[in-house]
């Protein structure tokens, strides 16, 4: 499964926001066009992450919120529905400890993990 999980990109966000930029658009279309090539059924859980601050409770549903925006965007987008999950891990799986802004960056993400081929 590593090997397919080098086919999805992340995709950031800036801080409190939970809008699609530019660069996430064009790595949501990569994922999408990947998704949907022929020999690809893979099941996909999106994890919708935070930086540290702010409270659980409201990073939890900022997760949220940048989790369905990249779902609608690959629904939108051609991947069926069907193949995708959702979850929020608010700021509780930082990818980066440090308190510093490049770290912070890195945690404000939609990760794509595979749970089924």
């Amino acid at each position: 499964m590593m090997e397919l999980q080098r086919n999805l990109s992340d995709v950031h966000f800036a801080y409190d926001e939970s809008e699609l930029t530019d660069a996430s658009r064009s790595a949501l279309q990569a994922n999408s066009a990947w998704l949907q090539r022929p020999y690809v059924s893979a099941q996909i859980q999106i994890e919708g992450h935070c930086d540290e601050r702010g409270t659980v409770e409201y990073n939890q549903a900022l997760g949220e919120r940048r989790a369905r925006a990249a779902y609608d965007y690959l629904v939108s987008l051609g991947v069926p529905d069907s193949r995708i999950e959702m979850v929020s891990y608010g700021k509780e799986r930082p990818q980066c400890t440090e308190s510093d802004e490049d770290c912070w960056q890195r945690n404000r993400r939609a990760h794509f993990q595979i749970t089924a081929r």
